[in-house]
């Protein structure tokens, strides 16, 4: 039997509907589609409908014709160099005459670099001057979300540490079509609305999540972690220390190499993870250890057992780490005129990021950074990764003050922002 030389594989997915319904109605007519990508769910009442797959699947293979339902053509129209033909019912189809749709552009604030469009949001939900005082951590957040660096606080409970996260969501740089489209695909695979909203992702998973949840993966298949959801966004650990051992451990590579890989029997799926991974921890297990109001409880064994839980490569790999105390000081700055800095970083960076710079490139310092650097080196025992990181963070430092040449005070500023 011819059967048993085939390899039948299993339908999987409703927007296999249509194209299957198609080959069935022009089994004997002359109409040719393989020009076309064929995507659409079928209704017992003739009636196409959209599916949470159509959109990430055309946006991954990027056709030059579609024939989808109506419902997904207003998704797949952001998309460019994809001519578009929807149809709303099966009947549409007894005579073949598909009719274009009109492409849709986005109606955000924007600015231009290099002939390049980035959007933005003039949006603050949750607003930095509601943080009161704590000067410091605000600048290293600053920092942080201008170049994409990855960020450590640590402090007493109630201190502000996870206040300031929050709000650093919405003071992140402006995102092309292109990121846009790629957070978008995500949120249709989980099921999200789709609104093209230039609003990157924040995810804070809690510290009980297994390694399953947070790299994707498990009994079910490839199935999507939280670090790929948070893709050109912040994934935020709080309570950092209580994360499983082999959580932390396994962060390392995604946070270095910018992709994850899910194997499985039948399947191999890369992600890519290009984040911005913020953390907060206690500086010890009741949480008092640098507060000059409550007394610590813990013993110097049960501090070390807690701080060994996050390892030196993986503090390599956080680039600014800022240590809170309570602050009695009154000053405020508002997301707004954090946003303008962030703003004017972007533009010196030309729509990258710092973080993500090649390991080849040449820094711009002046003599007396050179200087600081070498005493660095020298006093710090500095690694490769740690003496790269610490230039990167100090040529954003340089790009909030509208300049690409190190000064010494931007180096001084990107040590006074490392791990020790």
């Amino acid at each position: 039997m011819l059967s048993k030389y085939l390899e039948f594989l299993k339908k999987e997915g409703s927007h296999f509907d249509l194209p299957i319904a198609l080959s069935i109605l022009y089994h004997k007519k002359d109409i040719d589609l393989r020009e076309f990508l064929v995507l659409g769910e079928l209704g017992l009442d003739g009636k196409l409908k959209d599916t949470n797959t159509i959109f990430p699947i055309i946006l991954s293979l990027k056709p030059k014709k579609v024939i989808i339902p109506l419902e997904s053509a207003g998704k797949v129209s952001k998309i460019p160099g994809i001519e578009i033909y929807a149809f709303s019912h099966i009947k549409e189809f007894e005579e073949f005459a598909p009719k274009k749709s009109e492409k849709s552009e986005l109606n955000y604030d924007s600015i231009n670099i290099n002939g390049k469009k980035y959007y933005y949001l003039n949006e603050f939900k949750e607003d930095f001057k509601d943080v009161i005082g704590q000067n410091e951590a605000k600048e290293a957040a600053l920092i942080s979300a201008a170049g994409f660096h990855n960020i450590l606080f640590e402090g007493s409970p109630g201190v502000g540490k996870s206040m300031i996260i929050n709000r650093m969501k919405y003071i992140l740089p402006p995102m092309s079509l292109e990121e846009i489209l790629e957070v978008e695909k995500y949120n249709s695979l989980e099921g999200k609305e789709v609104t093209f909203k230039p609003v990157r992702p924040y995810r804070a998973p809690h510290y009980s999540s297994t390694k399953a949840a947070i790299f994707g993966g498990g009994s079910r298949g490839a199935k999507i972690g939280e670090i790929a959801f948070a893709n050109k966004g912040i994934l935020f650990f709080d309570e950092l220390p209580y994360f499983q051992k082999d959580v932390l451990e396994n962060l390392r590579l995604p946070l270095q190499d910018k992709k994850v890989l899910i194997s499985r029997v039948n399947s191999k799926i890369e992600y890519e993870t290009d984040i911005l991974f913020a953390a907060a921890m206690n500086p010890c297990p009741c949480g008092n250890l640098l507060s000059p109001l409550k007394e610590c409880r813990c013993t110097d064994l049960e501090i070390r057992r807690y701080k060994n839980r996050i390892s030196e490569p993986l503090y390599d790999r956080i680039e600014i780490y800022h240590q809170m105390i309570e602050d009695d000081s009154k000053d405020t700055i508002s997301s707004k005129e954090m946003f303008e800095k962030v703003l004017t970083a972007f533009e010196m960076q030309k729509g990258k990021f710092n973080a993500n710079l090649e390991e080849n490139y040449q820094f711009d310092l002046e003599n007396e950074a050179y200087d600081i650097l070498n005493k660095a080196k020298r006093n710090f025992a500095l690694s490769k990764r740690s003496e790269f990181n610490l230039l990167k963070v100090a040529k954003t430092i340089a790009n909030l003050d509208k300049r690409d040449k190190i000064k010494k005070v931007d180096l001084l500023k990107a040590l006074k922002y490392r791990k020790r």
